[in-house]
């Protein structure tokens, strides 16, 4: 059985990966000053990819367009993960920086 201990050690340290690879982390609140969420941005190539944690069991990764105007809310998502906080973190570490999951490698120059 996993403490609640080590699971806040294995999340701390995927967060800690996800700021070294560019995630800038805000955190909204509420009137009382309480956290509503988690959120990460990352804007890179032609994609941004943001996580919003609200629990440990309630957490969503996308990644969408670049020119996307609203990434709380896109109309266009070309990726995304939901469910507990260490999967989608996985999921998104896992991903390829320099494209788009199922998108077409074009040779340069063309």
């Amino acid at each position: 059985m996993t403490s609640s201990t080590d699971t806040t050690s294995a999340t701390d340290e995927r967060l800690r990966r996800l700021a070294a690879r560019g995630f800038q982390f805000m955190h909204p609140r509420d009137e009382q000053g309480e956290i509503l969420a988690v959120i990460g941005v990352r804007a890179h190539d032609n994609v941004i990819d943001v996580i919003r944690l609200q629990d440990e069991n309630d957490v969503v990764a996308t990644r969408m367009p670049g020119d996307e105007e609203n990434i709380l809310a896109p109309t266009r998502v070309s990726w995304q993960s939901t469910g507990s906080v260490c999967e989608v973190i996985d999921d998104l570490l896992d991903l390829p920086d320099d494209r788009t999951p199922g998108s077409l490698i074009t040779p340069s120059g063309t």
